[in-house]
């Protein structure tokens, strides 16, 4: 069966009672249940990433711009609970596959295909098992992949200060923002939007078009808010690749850490398509330009071009001095502060017709 509502019986002790109002409040989910992220393949291999989840917050229908609401809503997002050593089944074209969550509830099936995948989204559908059977759902959800375009290039983003104002490099001024704002009264950069549709190419554009992936360090419990985002903005709709998911007692360090991670997310994406060019886009507040560089230096004929942009002045210097070791290797690279610079660019070198 599909988790639901809590079932709360007549006579009930005061914990009970307390526990009930408090998920009430926070719209939280007590039960198995599933996260199936947007995955993605190439002409051989499917990749799709999960969790399992025993208490999760109830998916968001409506925003209220309201600092107490959108405080609340933020703080449901950690207010997880990870089921391990779980089971979870993939369906994909009649065929099935089994994959076990680790210690996070986090779940990734990496599976190889026969048949020859035209570009476009598929369907797949992934089960949680009833612990020590192999019959009994406990939860089901369907999800999508998507198989690129071969088209001339593909583009990796990272998120926070890159098009989403984020103050990424300052603790306080970014959980103020996390708490203080939802999906659709949060701000991109000026410009930031049309740059990204003119790169998708145009405004009806297949998903499979110019393919764009999301790589950062914010942890997956905000993967629905970045989701939002991107629609509520118009921004190209793409796979989403984050960092570990947190619990509430580590919600004060959100996206402060592992950012060795996303250089192996990056790599996992190249590796999947390695016939295509890449652009990758980022800013200077924290480590893109150095794992950019480490990109560029293991998988220069990969890299069409980077884009850097400027929201401090503490990291010129060294982003100069990377910037030269990038364009050595014969990739294209630009280091802007509004977006507008980026386009220009962009016509430039061909990246917009």
């Amino acid at each position: 069966m599909t988790s639901g509502a809590t079932y709360i019986p007549e006579k009930i002790s005061f914990n009970q009672k307390v526990q009930f109002k408090f998920f009430k409040f926070f719209r939280l989910q007590k039960g198995a249940s599933l996260k199936l992220y947007k995955g993605f393949a190439n002409h051989k291999s499917c990749y799709i990433y999960g969790h399992a989840l025993s208490i999760s917050p109830i998916k968001k229908k409506h925003f209220r711009n309201f600092f107490l609401y959108n405080f609340i809503a933020l703080l449901r997002l950690f207010m997880v609970r990870p089921i391990k050593n779980a089971v979870v089944v993939l369906q994909w074209k009649n065929k099935t596959y089994t994959a076990k969550t680790a210690a996070d509830g986090f779940f990734k099936f990496e599976w190889a295909h026969e048949e020859q995948l035209l570009p476009g989204l598929y369907e797949v559908e992934a089960m949680l098992m009833k612990r020590n059977s192999t019959n009994i759902v406990k939860a089901r959800i369907s999800g999508t992949l998507i198989v690129p375009s071969a088209t001339d290039y593909s583009f990796i983003s990272d998120i926070d200060d890159t098009f989403l104002i984020s103050h990424s490099s300052n603790l306080r001024k970014r959980l103020f923002v996390l708490l203080t704002e939802n999906a659709k009264s949060r701000k991109p950069f000026e410009g930031v939007v049309t740059h990204y549709r003119m790169l998708h190419g145009v405004d009806d554009a297949d998903p499979s078009d110019n393919a764009f992936f999301y790589v950062s360090s914010s942890e997956w419990n905000l993967y629905d808010y970045i989701k939002d985002f991107l629609k509520e903005k118009q921004l190209p709709d793409g796979v989403c690749l984050l960092n570990q998911i947190k619990t509430f007692s580590k919600l004060f360090s959100t996206g402060q850490n592992n950012h060795s991670g996303k250089f192996t997310r990056v790599v996992k994406i190249i590796d999947a398509y390695p016939y295509q060019k890449f652009v990758l886009l980022g800013d200077d507040s924290q480590k893109d330009i150095d794992i950019y560089a480490s990109i560029v230096e293991h998988f220069p004929q990969n890299v069409y071009c980077v884009y850097i942009r400027k929201v401090g002045s503490s990291e010129k210097s060294r982003v100069l001095l990377l910037q030269k070791s990038i364009e050595q290797k014969g990739v294209l690279f630009c280091y802007f502060s509004h977006s507008e610079e980026a386009i220009l660019h962009s016509k430039k070198i061909g990246l917009i017709k």
